[in-house]
């Protein structure tokens, strides 16, 4: 397999999470790696003969336009690590730069596989006791059409199968009801749309309640929404966890102490940093968007997701459910 590609530039907490991310990643055996930066940035991994390095000149900030970046910054490292993916000498590309630029660069040199509108990005949502649940889009398109959705039901569904191992992913659509005929009319005509899709176990609407559950493993919706969901999600965990950390301060001597035993593994279950980074579905490519302020953990996890969805070829997958060998 051809080695994953990872930019090390972008960060909110610069190149040396980054770099101590890699150092993880190759220590649990991740294969060779690329790393694209400047040649500060690669200096801590240019005599790991696991690593390759290829440098870049510049950066695109989280304050750059992310519509005009990509092809203001030309020698960006996250233009040069899509380049990259684009002349196929590497099987992924991750970045933890702006994402906005991301998606833009993803589609300036990458380009969409034939037949599929748009992009969208794939979310993966812990549930305690359970796999995790696809959540796209999570804020590629803000506004889409019935068909769009239709598209990121059955990419969703390929990219569950081959990341979770489940066979025939229930694919649920994100509505304000169970019921068929509950909705706006976006809603409505894309159930019509996923209730005659074949390759997909479609389920029905699914609501807010259910993303986060074992009834469901991928949920569709727009971009916007998709966002609202999981910063919502993320916000009330943060608080949720926050307040029961300082309930148990609060209380008797040892309490907190021996909670945490069994609050830690809870965590772990719920913790975001076991995935790493988001794929961006429906690129000519296997294009992954982290965090900017993904810790080391994190960073690792996404090298590793990108190996194993680069091993299962979600990619070529899409290309052939949407009928085509991509442009």
């Amino acid at each position: 397999m051809k080695p994953v590609a990872v930019d090390l530039m972008g960060g909110d907490n610069g190149p040396a999470v980054i770099v101590e991310g890699i150092n993880v990643a190759l220590g649990a055996g991740a294969g060779e790696i690329v790393v694209v930066g400047s040649a500060e940035a690669c200096r801590p991994l240019d005599r790991d003969p696991r690593v390759s390095v290829v440098l870049a000149s510049e950066e695109i900030s989280m304050s750059d336009d992310p519509a005009s970046a990509p092809r203001r910054k030309r020698d960006a490292s996250m233009v040069v690590g899509a380049t990259l993916l684009k002349e196929q000498k590497v099987s992924a590309f991750v970045t933890f730069g702006n994402s906005g630029a991301a998606m833009a660069t993803a589609l300036v040199k990458v380009g969409r596989i034939r037949g599929v509108a748009r992009p969208a990005i794939a979310v993966e949502l812990p549930v305690p006791g359970s796999a995790s649940t696809v959540l796209l889009d999570a804020g590629a398109n803000t506004e889409v059409t019935p068909s769009w959705l239709h598209q990121f039901a059955v990419m969703g569904s390929v990219y569950c199968a081959a990341r979770l191992g489940i066979a025939h992913p229930r694919v649920g659509l994100l509505s304000i009801g169970e019921e068929p005929g509950k909705g706006n009319s976006l809603v409505k005509e894309t159930f019509k749309l996923l209730t005659d899709e074949p390759s997909i176990n479609f389920i029905g609407n699914v609501e807010g309640r259910d993303v986060m559950s074992d009834r469901v493993d991928v949920v569709v919706t727009d971009g916007f929404t998709g966002n609202v969901v999981l910063k919502s999600l993320e916000g009330a965990a943060h608080v949720f966890a926050h307040a029961v950390l300082g309930a148990l301060s609060e209380g008797d001597d040892g309490v907190l102490d021996l909670a945490l035993p069994k609050l830690l593994p809870l965590w772990n279950q719920m913790t975001p940093d076991d995935t790493g980074a988001a794929a961006l579905l429906g690129v000519n490519g296997l294009f992954l968007i982290g965090h900017g302020a993904s810790n080391a953990r994190a960073v690792a996890s996404a090298v590793r997701n990108a190996r194993q969805l680069g091993e299962a070829d979600v990619v070529e997958t899409i290309r052939k459910l949407e009928g085509s060998t991509g442009e």
